[in-house]
C-alpha cells in the first residue's frame, strides 16, 4: 500500500482541524446562544409573573386593611366586641372573621368559638401578628395560607392596632378573597404579553381559569394543554408543553389563592438564536475557507516540499546509512538544519563507537569481578570425605544477579546458599555482591540462620532506594550428624534426591530479603541421611521457556533428578550438568532470559 505524502497529509490533516474548528465553533455557539435564550425567556417569564404577583397582593393587601381599617374605627368609637357584635360588624362588611386579641396576644373576641383564649404565640402563622404588640407597628397584613389553628382552613388575614390596647384582626375566607379582586386578576392578564406573542393564564384552586387572553374563563386549565403537577414541578421553574397547539416555555407560581402561569412560545424564544447562529455559519464558512487556501499554499510551498527532501536524506540514515548527508539550502532555516543533523551524525558515529568499546570494555570487567566473588574451584574441599559439594552459574546477561555461596564455619559446620537478586545486569549484580558479603559477614560472626538472615534484611533495607529484594536459601549442614539448618527467604524450595527419587523438600517461606524492615525470619530443620544429594537452584531453571513459550517447569526437574547419579565425589558435579544439558536440549533456539544457577550437596 503506498504512503501518502506529507503534502497529502498535510491537506487532509488541515482540512479536518478547519472542519472540526468549523464544527466546534457552531456546537458552541448553537449552545450557547440557546442557552441564553432559555435563559433569557425563563427571566421574562419571572419577571412577567413577579409583576403580576405583585399587582394582585398590592390590591388584596390594599382592599382588605381598608376593610380592617374600618372595622377598627368602629370598635374604637365603641362597637361592642362581644360575640354578637362582632358577628354584626362581619356580616355588615361581608368579612369570614374578626378576632379581637389583647396586650398579652390572646384571643378576647372572636366570630370563630373555637379562637376564643387562643394565645397567638403558640403557632408560626399566627405568631406573626405579634409584631403589632411588640414594635411602633400600627398594621400588618398577611398572604392567603392555611391557619395554624386548623391547617384545613384558608385565610388571609390583615390586622390593626387599636387605641385602647391589642389590635383587631379580620380574615378574608377564598370566596370573598376572589370575589374581592377577580376583576383586578382578569384585568392584569389579559392587558398582559410576555414577549410578543405569550400571555399570563391565571387560575383558581381548583385549576378554573379565571383569566385567559383567548377568553377560556370558567374552563379547566386543561382546554389550554397546561397539566401542573406541584409534587414534581417547582414553582418558578421552566417546563415546556404545548399550549393551544403551540410549543411552549411555561413557568407558574401560587400566590394568593391563584395559579400565575406565563407562556412564550418556543420559536419567539430560539429565533434570535437562530438568526445570531446563520449569521455565524456564514461568516465563518468564509473565513476557515480563506485561511484552508491560504496556509495550504505557504506551507506547501515553504515547508513542505523542503520537508521532503530532508526526510529522504533522515530516512537513510535512520536506516543505517550514516554517511548520507543532507543538503537542502534554499533558506537559512532548512541550511541550518542539514548543518546541524550532518554534525549530529558525524558526532553520533564517534559516540557509539567510543561507547561500543567502553560497555564491552566494562562488561568484561564486571563480569571477571562477578566470577571471582563466586567459589570456582571444585572441589572445593579435597580433603573432605563426608561431604562433596558443587556449584554453576550461567548468566543470562554479560554480569547476572544470582550467586551461590558455601565455605566452612568450623570443622563440622558447613554453611552453603542459592540466592537470586531481583532484576538484571549491573544494578542486580552490584546488590549481589552487596548480598553475599552481607550474608558471609554475619554467617562467619556465629549468627544461626534466623538471626542472620534478620541482621542481614535490615541492613539490606537501608539505603535500598531502588527497591532491589533477594530470594535466598542458605542452610548450615552438622557434617557429623546430618542435620541442616536452614531458612528459606521466598526462594524456590530444593530438592532431595534420596535412593534415587527426586522430592520437593517440605518448607515453610518466609518474606524475601531487602523487601521490608524488622522482619522475623523462621528456622527450619532438615535431616539428611548418608547418600543423600540436595539439590538447589534459582528460577532461571524452572522458569526456562521454548520457542513455544512452554516452562521447564517442576515436574521435568523431578523426572531429571530422579536419575541414577554416581555416588563417587564426581556425583554433584554430573547432576548439575544433567540438569543443564536437559534444559538446553528443552529451551532449543530460544533465548536465555534470566541466569540460570544451581548448587548441589552430597552427604556421604
Amino acid at each position: 500500500m503506498r504512503k501518502r505524502t506529507i503534502s497529502n497529509t498535510f491537506l487532509r490533516w488541515l482540512l479536518l482541524i478547519v472542519v472540526l474548528a468549523f464544527a466546534m465553533s457552531m456546537i458552541f455557539s448553537w449552545t450557547l446562544q440557546t442557552g441564553l435564550s432559555q435563559h433569557s425567556a425563563a427571566n421574562l417569564l419571572r419577571l412577567n409573573i413577579k409583576d403580576v404577583r405583585q399587582d394582585v397582593v398590592d390590591a388584596s393587601d390594599a382592599n382588605l386593611l381598608a376593610l380592617t381599617r374600618a372595622i377598627a374605627h368602629e370598635i374604637d368609637n365603641g362597637a361592642p366586641v362581644n360575640e354578637v357584635g362582632l358577628s354584626s360588624l362581619m356580616n355588615w362588611h361581608n368579612v369570614a372573621e374578626i378576632n379581637i386579641i389583647n396586650q398579652d396576644g390572646i384571643i378576647t373576641g372572636t366570630t370563630h368559638a373555637a379562637f376564643l383564649n387562643y394565645d397567638m404565640r403558640s403557632g408560626e402563622q399566627s405568631a406573626e401578628f405579634l409584631c403589632l404588640l411588640d414594635s411602633t407597628e400600627t398594621e400588618y397584613v398577611q398572604s392567603y395560607q392555611p391557619t395554624t389553628y386548623d391547617p384545613s382552613l384558608l385565610r388571609k388575614y390583615a390586622a390593626v392596632k387599636l387605641k385602647q390596647g391589642g389590635f383587631v384582626q379580620v380574615a378574608y375566607d377564598a370566596e370573598r378573597f376572589q370575589r374581592d379582586i377577580d376583576h383586578l386578576v382578569i384585568k392584569v392578564a389579559r392587558n398582559r404579553h410576555v414577549g410578543q406573542e405569550g400571555c399570563i393564564i391565571i387560575v383558581d384552586e381548583n385549576w378554573n381559569i379565571v383569566s385567559d387572553r383567548n377568553h377560556n374563563e370558567g374552563q379547566n386549565l386543561f382546554v389550554t394543554g397546561i397539566w401542573i403537577d406541584r409534587d414534581t414541578m417547582p414553582e418558578e421553574t421552566v417546563f415546556r408543553t404545548d399550549v393551544y397547539g403551540e410549543h411552549c416555555s411555561c413557568m407558574y407560581v401560587f400566590t394568593e389563592g391563584y395559579y400565575l402561569v406565563a407562556t412564550m412560545p418556543e420559536n419567539e424564544i430560539l429565533l434570535q438564536r437562530n438568526t445570531s447562529v446563520q449569521l455565524t455559519a456564514i461568516l465563518e464558512i468564509l473565513v476557515f475557507v480563506t485561511l484552508f487556501v491560504v496556509i495550504f499554499m505557504l506551507v506547501r510551498k515553504l515547508v513542505v516540499n523542503n520537508i521532503n527532501r530532508v526526510n529522504n536524506s533522515l530516512s537513510k540514515i535512520t536506516q543505517g546509512d550514516l554517511e548520507e548527508t543532507v543538503d537542502v539550502r534554499s533558506n537559512t532555516e532548512f541550511s541550518s538544519l542539514s548543518d546541524d543533523i550532518n554534525a549530529t551524525v558525524s558526532t553520533l558515529k564517534q559516540y557509539i563507537a567510543a561507547a561500543a568499546a567502553r560497555i564491552d570494555e566494562e562488561l568484561a570487567f564486571a563480569k571477571n569481578i562477578q566470577q571471582s566473588a563466586l567459589p570456582s574451584v571444585f572441589p572445593p574441599y579435597p580433603d573432605r570425605t563426608d561431604f562433596s559439594l558443587y556449584a554453576t552459574m550461567n548468566t543470562a546477561k554479560e554480569v547476572g544477579g544470582d550467586f551461590y555461596d558455601f565455605y566452612l564455619l568450623d570443622e563440622n559446620k558447613l554453611a552453603f546458599l542459592v540466592a537470586d537478586v531481583s532484576g538484571k545486569g549491573i544494578p542486580a549484580a552490584m546488590f549481589m555482591m552487596t548480598g553475599k558479603t552481607v550474608l558471609r559477614g554475619y554467617a562467619e560472626r556465629g549468627d544461626m540462620p534466623a538471626d542472620l538472615f534478620f541482621t542481614a534484611n535490615n541492613k539490606l533495607c537501608k539505603g535500598n532506594d531502588a527497591e532491589m529484594f533477594i530470594t535466598s536459601w542458605m542452610g548450615f549442614l552438622e557434617t557429623d550428624t546430618g542435620l541442616v539448618r536452614f531458612v528459606n527467604a521466598g526462594h524456590n524450595p530444593p530438592v532431595l534426591i534420596r535412593n534415587g527419587k527426586a522430592a520437593f523438600i517440605e518448607q515453610r517461606a518466609n518474606l524475601t530479603l531487602a523487601a521490608m524492615e524488622n522482619i522475623k525470619y523462621r528456622e527450619q530443620t532438615l535431616q539428611l541421611e548418608h547418600g543423600d544429594i540436595l539439590f538447589l537452584y534459582t528460577d532461571g531453571v524452572t522458569e526456562a521457556t521454548d520457542a513455544g513459550n512452554q516452562l521447564f517447569g517442576n515436574d521435568r526437574l523431578l523426572q531429571t533428578l530422579s536419575r541414577t547419579f554416581s555416588t563417587d565425589m564426581e556425583g554433584c558435579r554430573e547432576v548439575c550438568v544433567t540438569v543443564k544439558e536437559d534444559l538446553d536440549r528443552f529451551v532449543g533456539e530460544a533465548p536465555q532470559f534470566d541466569d540460570i544457577t544451581m548448587l548441589c550437596l552430597y552427604y556421604k
